[in-house]
């Protein structure tokens, strides 16, 4: 049996090749990323300005975190992806893939938390609202805020020394335009059965742990909602709901689409699963801004008014 030296195989650089199969079409599909991506920058960062005079208010902080960690995901990817479509297959250090790898999955697990963060501040606004200022205090934002991101960081750093350990002595060829974890893997001339299992179980585990303790929010606010008195009362409590509910819808959907498609989906053709991971990492940034500004009265006022002054008067 052939043994290898595990010290220096894993030091090289890798090459992103993009999406295998479409090669003549990248230029074409780097125009649409392009253009979404900036969009994607310029509808977060007119969000964010936005709401800096109303970050005390508990929805409006963890939406200030939910736009900084969308920045985050897309910035990540998709830099790289336009260099790739544009000049052709891309080096990448080692050191940089490991990057690349752990500001991805955890920007997308850090927006799993947040979702869950906000899900229960509805709750509280909806079921408990004379209490809502007593629950949601600034500290205890803050330790939402901190506990969420930490357990984020703890679930996900382990892949970089499941990933770090293993040698890479044959291809360093990456069919993909970015690095994630399991992709990297399975370029390893090493079992990665350990990869395998961390990779798919711990973090699905989390993300569904949010999905579930969403659910729960959102079934407890349904039932604070159908015994208000009025209907007027009902569709304002559910109003306030409606653009989370919308980035919820936007966020889970394609994930677990993705997440099974991969998992499952043999028969997929790969081209399909890498271009869907492409757009999965640009176009909810990109709606997300969206969802809020036209859903969320004060945001979209305080937009407007930083769009066109002159209305203001």
């Amino acid at each position: 049996m052939t043994m290898y030296n595990l010290t220096g195989y894993n030091t090289g650089a890798f090459t992103l090749l993009g999406i295998p199969g479409l090669e003549q079409y990248h230029v074409w599909i780097s125009i649409p990323f392009c253009l979404i991506y900036f969009m994607a920058i310029v509808g977060n960062s007119i969000l964010l300005i936005a709401m800096e005079h109303s970050l005390h208010e508990p929805m409006f902080f963890f939406l200030s975190m939910l736009v900084i960690t969308d920045l985050i995901l897309s910035t990540t990817c998709v830099p790289k992806a336009l260099s790739i479509f544009l000049f052709g297959p891309q080096e990448i250090s080692f050191p940089g893939c490991l990057t690349q790898l752990f500001f991805l999955h955890f920007s997308f697990a850090l927006d799993s938390s947040i979702l869950m963060a906000m899900a229960f501040d509805r709750y509280v606004a909806i079921c408990s609202p004379l209490r809502y200022t007593t629950i949601l205090t600034p500290r205890t934002i803050v330790t939402i805020a901190v506990g969420i991101s930490f357990r984020s960081f703890c679930v996900i750093f382990p892949c970089i020394f499941l990933v770090n350990r293993l040698p890479f002595c044959r291809t360093h060829n990456i069919p993909h335009t970015y690095c994630e974890h399991i992709g990297v893997a399975r370029l390893a001339c090493a079992d990665i059965s350990i990869n395998i299992w961390y990779g798919f179980c711990v973090p699905i585990m989390a993300v569904i742990s949010d999905v579930i303790l969403i659910a729960i929010s959102y079934i407890l606010i349904l039932c604070a909602v159908f015994r208000l008195p009025s209907q007027d009362a009902r569709q304002k409590a559910l109003g306030t709901c409606g653009s989370h509910v919308c980035v919820i819808l936007m966020f889970y959907i394609p994930a677990f689409f993705s997440i099974l498609a991969h998992r499952f989906g043999h028969n997929v053709p790969r081209t399909f699963h890498i271009v869907f991971a492409n757009f999965y990492v640009i176009i909810p940034p990109a709606l997300n801004p969206v969802v809020y500004g036209v859903k969320t009265k004060k945001i979209r006022e305080k937009v407007i008014s930083l769009l066109f002054p002159m209305r203001s008067y």
